[in-house]
């Protein structure tokens, strides 16, 4: 096996000058650094990453929370699979690998952090009821990012919520509507996005000096479609004579497109619908589907920019959060046209 040793003999630098070479760290010239990766590579280098750890007391490796208990998309939810998979970009070109965190053995998501060594942790999706797991886990130091829940002392990267529930009942107002239901997702204590939502859909409602009506607000049990389908027919039975729906996701949007398929209710003609997410299918239903795009990659940016400031000891925010583009499509009808 090469050690650094080997390339120091054949190249004539030192062995710390060969380290700081291959680790990135350190003041050597462009010239130099390039000539002893070269020759590292030529001869076959392999970094003993167990010994680095020992020496460093950093594995160069964070855990990622991904599981899917509220929405049953796996890896093909249309945010969290972009976060993932920018996220995974952002951290390898710090030189950090990504590594799965369980916790269907028995072990806690604490634990197998700590028994897989990682410096850092982000949370994209958790397991439900593991919060006070999370939060012990960054009381006891371990930098930590969520790109989905808002956990007391860990930094939080998402959307704008209450702006995508305001901006999406300020568009049906703009068209001509104002019996406008909302299909919610389930509210969680730290899953918020479903009550942000609300928040800025009864905002834009009295801003434009409409009365709140709780009987157009129907929660979702869950947030995958078959949820979607019941909830639409409890929120339609209920209150039919709406004019529109904005659904707290696409997936619950096409939910109702499902139950209105069947009981034969037309979008828009019928009633104007917008969703959250711009699932890739969105732009393929009948019609296609008015929907706002979460900016994934910004997240992700972030969320890595906030790892690698905490794993530097540079203090974060609470919270950051980034707008979503409304991609108008053909759900909506302009009663003001009609």
């Amino acid at each position: 096996m090469t050690t650094i040793y080997d390339i120091a003999k054949a190249t004539g630098y030192s062995a710390p000058t060969i380290s700081k070479a291959l680790n990135g760290t350190g003041f050597l010239s462009e010239k130099t650094r390039s000539k002893i990766i070269q020759a590292a590579k030529d001869m076959g280098y392999a970094p003993n990453l167990s010994a680095r750890t020992l020496s460093t007391k950093k594995s160069h490796i964070i855990g990622v929370v991904y599981d899917d208990p509220k929405m049953k998309r796996g890896f093909d939810h249309p945010l969290f699979s972009v976060i993932l998979n920018r996220f995974r970009e952002q951290v390898e070109k710090a030189s950090y690998d990504i590594l799965f965190l369980s916790s269907h053995s028995d072990m806690t998501y604490t634990d197998h952090a700590k028994y897989r060594t990682v410096d850092a942790v982000v949370i994209i999706n958790p397991e439900l009821g593991h919060y006070d797991d999370f939060k012990k886990l960054a009381a006891d130091g371990m930098p930590c990012v969520s790109t989905n829940d808002i956990i007391p002392g860990i930094c939080t990267v998402i959307s704008s919520n209450e702006e995508i529930g305001y901006n999406a009942t300020k568009y049906f107002i703009e068209h001509g509507h104002k019996h406008i239901g909302y299909l919610s997702g389930p509210k969680y204590e730290f899953s918020r996005a479903a009550e942000e939502r609300q928040k800025g859909y009864e905002k834009c409602l009295a801003d434009y000096g409409i009365p709140f009506d709780p009987c157009l607000v129907e929660e979702c049990n869950y947030w995958h479609q078959d949820a979607g389908n019941e909830g639409f027919e409890k929120l339609f039975k209920r209150a039919s004579d709406m004019t529109a729906v904005f659904a707290a996701s696409d997936i619950l949007a096409m939910g109702a497109y499902s139950y209105a398929d069947s009981v034969g209710i037309t979008f828009p003609n019928r009633i104007s619908i917008i969703g959250v997410d711009d699932d890739r299918v969105s732009s393929f239903l009948h019609p296609r589907l008015t929907s706002f795009r979460q900016d994934g990659e910004a997240i992700a940016d972030m969320a890595a920019e906030m790892l690698m400031n905490q794993i530097s000891g540079v203090p974060v925010p609470p919270i950051v959060r980034f707008p979503a583009k409304l991609m108008e499509r053909d759900s909506v009808l302009d009663l003001k046209k009609i």
